[in-house]
Order: C-alpha cells, then structure tokens, then sequence
C-alpha cells in the first residue's frame, strides 16, 4: 500500500518525554504522580505481595509485632512500674499508640532503602522516581488495617466504646503517613550517596520510639513543654489515637497543630531535597 502525502499526516504522532537533568531546586512536578497513577498502583501490590510471599504466618505478622510489644509494656511499664494511663487499661493505652507506630516504623525504614533496592528499575526506564518512596510507605496499609481491627476486641473485653472522636482518625492517619514519607524522602535520597543510612535509619528509628509517649502519656510534661513536645510528629500521632478510639481526657490540642506544621515541613523539605538529587539518582545508585 502505498502511502501518500495526505495519509502520512493522518498518522497520528506518538507521544514523547524529553528528559533532561534538572539545575538548582528542581520543581515537584506533582502532576506526573498523576499520569504514572497506575504505576503507583502496581508497586504497591508488588511490595505488599513481596513482603509475604514464602512465608508461614503471612499477614499475621502484623499483629504479632505491635501485640508482643504491647504485652511486655504492659508487664513491666504497666504492672511493674505502674504507669499511669490517663484512666484507660495500659493494654489498650499502649496499643493504640503502637498502631500507627508500627505503620510509621515500617514505612520509615523501607523508604529509606527503596531506591537502593530499585536499583535496576532506576536505571532502565524513566517514570517519577517519587513513585518509588511513596508506594513503599503506602503499601503499609493492609498491615495497618489488620492491626486496628485487633483493637475491637480488646475494646469490646475492657468495656470500652468508641466515642464520636473516631471521626478524626483519617486525620490522623494522614499525619502519620506524612511524617513517614516526609523523613523518607530525606533518608532514601541521602542513602543513594551515603550507605550509611542502612544502618543509621533503624538506630535512629528506636531512638524516635522511646521519644515518643507510647509507653507513656504526654501528659506527664507540664505546658509550655507539652505543646513544644509536638515537634514531634508521633507524639501529635500516639495521644491523637488514643483521644479519637480510647476517649481519653488528654486532648491533642496546641500539641496536635504544632506536630501537623512540622509533619508539612518534613514532608515538603523532603520532596524538594529529592527532587533536586534525583538526577544523580541513575548514575550513583
């Protein structure tokens, strides 16, 4: 068949990226996460997949870790040590905080090594390399969801029900998740040149833990240094799922908004200090 003038401008063009590194801070270009949507998609099924396959007790593992640690809280901080729980069981007082820890721990530590462990990826096609940490930290979810439940029954043998404050848990759970990608995006960037992140991210990890009220309430610190204590973000996290599941009588208050500004500031330095090393990303990885 022969094609003639006419028909060859029929042909539809294909369409095409150029790709060029970027100079100085770099723009976030947050609307290529929404072109490369499915891809987003499909890592995080292939993280969530990954992190069970071949194994014996599957998702299980996700209750198992927050549970094991809640017990021995509650022997030695709870029994022991008699800490006070703001007037709610200690099993349920630490296990509602270790939830959303658990959520953020884990997203934590796999973002910082995500784009190490993507390697291959990096190098062979070009799509947002943001993809990479944010599937990581959201492919959490269904560990996140299996480990909630386990609080139902624990509420319900207590005598406990939760009160209208559940409705600001999806609140909460944002913070969480911002937090969690806010310092990943730092740690996995930084991790691309020094590999000492490998071993630095869960030392650092463990120290946030302890700095954070799981194993105790915040309200323990006098004002003014319990609003100060939402520089940490978890510490707005842990008495924010305590306040909305529990009922108890520590309010988040000033301590929630001062831990909502720094998670926005952790989240979009991290965004920015990504995508301004994110063109060395193919040839030092």
């Amino acid at each position: 068949m022969a094609f003639t003038p006419e028909s060859q401008t029929a042909v539809p063009r294909l369409p095409h990226v150029h790709i060029e590194p970027s100079h100085g801070w770099a723009s976030l270009r947050l609307a290529d996460l929404w072109a490369y949507r499915e891809l987003l998609y499909f890592l995080i099924w292939r993280d969530i997949k990954v992190r069970y396959k071949q194994t014996v007790l599957g998702v299980a593992w996700a209750i198992i870790q927050p549970l094991c640690t809640m017990i021995v809280f509650s022997l030695f901080f709870g029994r022991l040590a008699g800490m006070s729980s703001d007037g709610v069981p200690y099993p349920l007082f630490s296990y509602a905080a270790l939830v959303p820890w658990t959520l953020f721990a884990n997203g934590l530590n796999q973002a910082s090594n995500s784009l190490i462990d993507s390697a291959n990826l990096l190098k062979k096609v070009y799509f947002p390399r943001l993809v990479i940490p944010l599937a990581t930290v959201l492919s959490g979810w269904p560990d996140f969801l299996v480990a909630l439940v386990l609080l139902v029954p624990m509420m319900l043998f207590y005598g406990l029900t939760p009160t209208w404050h559940i409705v600001w848990l999806p609140l909460f759970l944002l913070l969480t998740l911002s937090t969690a990608l806010g310092v990943g995006l730092w740690l996995s960037a930084m991790h691309v040149q020094f590999r000492d992140v490998r071993y630095a991210a869960p030392f650092f990890t463990q120290l946030w833990f302890y700095a954070s009220p799981i194993a105790y309430p915040s309200s323990h610190i006098p004002e003014p240094w319990r609003t100060l204590y939402g520089i940490n973000p978890m510490a707005g996290v842990s008495e924010g799922f305590r306040w909305a599941l529990l009922g108890v009588e520590t309010t988040p208050g000033p301590m929630l908004a001062v831990s909502i500004l720094v998670a926005l500031g952790l989240l979009s330095s991290g965004a920015y200090y990504f995508r301004r090393m994110e063109k060395i990303f193919a040839d030092v990885v």
